[in-house]
């Protein structure tokens, strides 16, 4: 029976080694809760780092056997490991790169080795456990290389990728030296999520623009199948929270901490040390609050917990300086005997503990300079059992884009932050009522287990629309069918589209000649069927390139036919009106002339907005503004415009493959008819196909064509098979 493979750098689990002997404590972060239901069922399993190193080979053994008990299995890392791929690549190039810390990013070959090195461990570990019906569900920017590593392995597996911190724009990305090898990794996955929609977007962009693969409402199209991509914003266990917070043990905490700070307002803030959190900001923003109103001084107090993090790390190690040094010195200056302006605590503490800090706050500070969810402000408002208590929340979390009903921040305007804190303040109960329920209602709707369903639904559900295309694979199997039916064919046509079918694209659309294999491999073919070459080209571009080939050609997409059995060179199968084109290339030039890299190509019946050489991101924006602009034009000219593979075309709907492939074949019985295109104009010609032709488009877009076929170079391999018949 299939299973599911959770994998995470870290398991839910530390190990920790005390006395001569390992102990394991269990993790109690959000992802472990959310995930409890799936790997502790069944055949599941997780599969990760410890958490610590283990060298010796006996003790391996044991905490494997241990482990599995847990429905878990260790990788094991080396300290040079840990030290190169966690604390090297991982934190100190992609976690600053992927929050916009460009100043802290690294760029270290051995560090990007040791990378590739784990991540390969991983994908070693995981494929000694996997079956190749199982679901991989891999997490975070510790691991982006291993859905490629599975796939190639298990290419049939089922592997999805989540990432829980943002995913930055191009310009960023582009600074790493490995970033192609990164976003290849991240697209072995089938379903790739991130917390928000600007982080897939981010993502959808860098893709098209580094790996040239292109994508389309939320999918990618890879060499042989479909990518989804898109936004999961994860929940907490709200229940849990609530429940806690209502405790006997976090009320009498409550009481207890209350009689010590007396009824003074709490602002409250918890973070990791780390400076994508904004804690010295934060701090600032503080004491200009007390300067401003000084009114507040004595009745407003700030708890500020900040959990360890990495403070072995020199950057880390300035940040705790700076943060004690800013503490030290708001107390020192406003402190009296019996108030202090700064609670700060540098550990972590128990949940009925952080539960008491939550339910006893007045106000959540979460001002994080850039964070892919942050659950410390959803924690807070589903401990307020009493609905009472403000969020005041930075634009900079993900989870701004759920709780619209916080304060909104912008961090890095530290007035705006003031003003905030003052606001919530003076709200009055009734207000903090309103925006904590409808929070609370929001959270408890989306709550971490719902994360998790959606996400695995999801995953059904692309792995439902890629059968529906592999289904029209063009494999062994149907290949074979094909060439049993030609060979059996007494007359049999070919219908070959030129660019994307027969051959490659090319930056400049007159590079692409066909190559001796090509022109050897039609000459074969003409002498076994009749073979029609049918496509958007000028006529005297096709006649150039197949001159002495006797095949037949259909031009400009239906405007000139050229028969191989007549006397006449070109016919003009269609009369075209052109009044309408010099309305349409003084809108086409001026989107050149704003576009470098695009030019126009003239044809006897349409015009051609090429952008093959313009930089990916602007292509596309440039071509969907003409398309639109085009589409409005064309109504009053009875035109159609058709997007083809990085170009534009407009001409009249009633000229096309489909209706020019038709005339050809009128007045004859074909009993084998072949038709191989790869783009919407391509299209028409399936449509007119009868329905025992063999119709195949090339790419795994959605089509009229019976089957779809993966590249040129297969497209190749079936016309050879079919020659050699």
């Amino acid at each position: 029976m299939a299973k599911t493979i959770i994998v995470s750098n870290r398991l839910p689990i530390s190990l920790r080694h005390r006395n001569g002997k390992f102990e394991f404590k269990p993790s109690a972060g959000g992802l472990a809760t959310g995930l409890d239901s799936i790997y502790k069922s069944g055949e599941n399993i997780w599969i990760g780092w410890p958490g610590n190193t283990v060298d010796d080979a006996e003790q391996r053994a044991e905490i494997i056997l241990e482990l599995h008990e847990l429905k878990m299995a260790p990788v094991f890392l080396s300290k040079k490991d840990v030290e190169q791929f966690y604390e090297g690549f991982s934190n100190e190039t992609l976690w600053p790169a992927f929050h916009y810390f460009t100043q802290y990013m690294v760029y270290n070959p051995d560090h990007w080795e040791a990378y590739v090195r784990v991540n390969q461990k991983f994908c070693d570990a995981i494929v000694k456990k996997a079956d190749p019906d199982d679901t991989i569900w891999v997490h975070d920017y510790q691991l982006m290389l291993l859905p490629q590593m599975l796939r190639e392995i298990l290419p049939d597996a089922t592997i999805a990728f989540f990432q829980h911190i943002p995913f930055p724009s191009y310009e960023i990305i582009r600074m790493i030296p490995w970033r192609r090898e990164l976003l290849e990794g991240v697209c072995g996955a089938d379903l790739i999520g991130f917390h928000t929609y600007d982080d897939m977007r981010h993502f959808l962009s860098a893709v098209g623009r580094i790996t040239g693969m292109s994508g389309e409402s939320g999918y990618i199209q890879a060499e042989n199948r479909i990518i989804n991509v898109d936004s999961f914003p994860m929940g907490i266990d709200y229940h849990k929270f609530a429940k806690q917070a209502k405790s006997r043990k976090t009320q009498n905490i409550v009481k207890d901490f209350r009689e010590k700070v007396g009824d003074q307002k709490l602002l409250l803030t918890i973070d990791r040390l780390d400076y994508s959190k904004g804690i010295p900001q934060r701090i600032h923003v503080f004491d200009q609050l007390l300067k401003q109103h000084k009114e507040l001084r004595g009745k407003v107090s700030m708890i500020m917990i900040v959990v360890p993090s990495r403070d072995r790390v020199q950057s880390y190690k300035e940040l705790k300086e700076e943060i004690d040094l800013l503490v030290g010195r708001i107390n020192s200056e406003y402190s009296t005997l019996d108030w202090v302006p700064v609670h700060y605590f540098y550990r972590s503490f128990p949940f009925e503990e952080l539960s008491a800090f939550y339910s006893m706050s007045d106000i959540a500070l979460v001002t994080p300079l850039r964070d892919g969810m942050n659950l410390v402000c959803k924690e807070f408002v589903a401990s307020k059992n009493d609905e009472k208590g403000v969020l005041i929340l930075s634009e900079m979390a993900g989870a701004s884009k759920e709780l619209q009903d916080a304060i909104l921040v912008n961090p890095n305007d530290r007035q705006g932050v003031v003003d905030a804190i003052y606001q919530a303040l003076s709200m009055d109960e009734e207000e903090q009522k309103l925006r904590i329920s409808a929070m609370q209602e929001s959270l408890k709707k989306y709550d971490v287990f719902q994360w998790v369903k959606v996400f695995m639904d999801r995953i059904d559900h692309v792995k439902a629309k890629q059968a529906e295309l592999t289904s029209k694979d063009v494999d062994a199997k149907v290949m074979n069918e094909i060439q049993s039916s030609f060979k059996k064919a007494k007359s049999p046509i070919f219908f070959l589209d030129y660019d994307g079918t027969l051959t490659g694209f090319k930056a400049n659309p007159q590079d692409a000649i066909p190559d001796a294999e090509l022109k050897s491999l039609i000459k074969e073919l003409s002498g076994k069927a009749q073979v029609v070459i049918i496509s958007g080209r000028d006529k005297d571009t096709l006649g150039k390139w197949f001159k002495g080939q006797q095949i037949d050609m259909i031009a400009e997409h239906g405007v000139w036919v050229h028969r191989k059995d007549h006397s006449l060179d070109w016919e003009l199968y269609a009369e075209v009106d052109d009044s309408w084109k010099e309305d349409i290339r003084s809108v086409m030039e001026y989107y050149v002339l704003r576009t470098p890299g695009a030019f126009i190509e003239e044809k006897h019946h349409s015009l051609v907005w090429h952008y093959r050489k313009v930089e990916s991101g602007l292509g596309d924006l440039r071509m969907r503004e003409l398309f639109s602009h085009l589409k409005y034009m064309a109504r009053g000219h009875n035109l159609q415009v058709l997007e083809g593979n990085m170009v534009l075309e407009i001409k009249r709907p009633d000229i096309n493959k489909g209706r020019a492939a038709n005339s050809l074949m009128k007045g004859h019985e074909f009993d084998f008819i072949l038709a191989i295109g790869d783009d919407w104009t391509d299209e028409d010609t399936f449509k007119a196909m009868p329905k025992n032709a063999y119709s195949i488009r090339v790419g795994y877009a959605y089509t009229q064509a019976n089957y779809n076929i993966k590249s040129v170079k297969q497209v190749r391999q079936l016309l050879h098979k079919l020659a050699e018949s």
